[in-house]
């Protein structure tokens, strides 16, 4: 509905305006999406959250693409784009989704953030934070570092990316964990984001390496998906629609701040400062999983340590972030 208003309005304003209810219907739809898949999925919940993830990649492979073939007809055709998509997939919910009656007890507003006192949720959420400062800032000032693309090649670039995206989260992610553990694994690819973004930003006037390392940017965010949503869902000791919630809140505190902060920074500073911004930040992440990595693989395996209570868990936690 607020797509198509958007498509439909004359100013920017209206259009700022009805973006904000998008990410409102994308807010509700991302909070439930994932823990219904996983109560709906017959295999285990690892392989409903790569299969979420898989599905995720193709649509924004896709997505770029499609926005490209209809952005050339008119700057309204992505809008009214995403309306239509957005019907079929409300259809398509309506008809073929299994009947899932309400399940445990009701839950409030307030439990979501409550649930970020358990310690290993809240370092997982702001682990998401900056790993999606990083991402959201490569979406944001890509395309401007790409001034010679027209809207299809940008739309090939970012359909690689997707496509690498999606391969990583099924295939390699999966890999990667059974050889060398979650959190080692996701400690190496947030590394290895970090150094792809510090070579855009080295690199940012030559727009063949731009391209190629956001080609390559999908194969880290890939395993960093899986990884992340995966342990998010194991580790936190609350329902998962509410684990959801939460992670998702925090998580996209980082959407919401990277495209800004990294478009000014574009303006005020040069094209390399949005992607310097982008390493910092996902750096940062790398430190937190480096640091709280004893809290996080306690959780993982549902272990408090011998004579602790949580409070004394969330106590210790502080004294390392320390």
């Amino acid at each position: 509905m607020f797509s198509a208003l958007a498509g439909s309005s004359d100013s920017v304003g209206a259009i700022i305006g009805f973006r904000a209810g998008w990410g409102l219907g994308n807010a509700l739809f991302v909070a439930t999406a994932l823990a219904t898949i996983v109560s709906a999925s017959k295999g285990s919940v690892a392989q409903a959250i790569i299969l979420f993830e898989a599905a995720l990649g193709l649509g924004i492979a896709s997505g770029p693409l499609v926005g490209g073939l209809l952005g050339e007809q008119s700057w309204r055709g992505p809008f009214f784009g995403v309306s239509v998509l957005m019907t079929l997939a409300l259809v398509a919910t309506t008809f073929f989704l299994p009947t899932t009656p309400p399940q445990g007890r009701r839950t409030s507003l307030a439990d979501p953030f409550r649930a970020l006192r358990h310690p290993a949720l809240l370092l997982l959420a702001l682990v998401a934070i900056f790993y999606n400062l990083g991402f959201f800032s490569l979406l944001a000032a890509g395309p401007f570092a790409l001034p010679t693309f027209d809207i299809m090649d940008i739309g090939w670039v970012f359909f690689g990316w997707g496509l690498l995206l999606a391969f990583t989260s099924v295939v390699v992610a999966p890999w990667l964990q059974r050889l060398f553990g979650t959190l080692p694994t996701l400690t190496a690819v947030l590394a290895g984001f970090a150094a792809d973004l510090a070579v855009m930003a080295v690199l940012a006037e030559h727009e063949a390496a731009v391209a190629t390392c956001i080609v390559l940017a999908g194969a880290f965010l890939g395993v960093t998906n899986t990884l992340v949503t995966e342990a998010v869902m194991g580790a936190a000791p609350v329902e998962r629609p509410v684990a959801s919630a939460a992670y998702s809140f925090v998580r996209f505190t980082g959407g919401a701040l990277g495209p800004y902060v990294a478009l000014k920074l574009a303006e005020r500073v040069g094209v390399h400062a949005p992607f310097w911004f982008g390493a910092i930040a996902v750096t940062i992440g790398v430190v937190i999983v480096a640091v709280g990595s004893r809290t996080i693989d306690r959780a993982l395996h549902g272990e408090v340590p011998a004579g602790h209570s949580e409070t004394e868990a969330e106590a210790e936690l502080v004294g390392d972030i320390t």
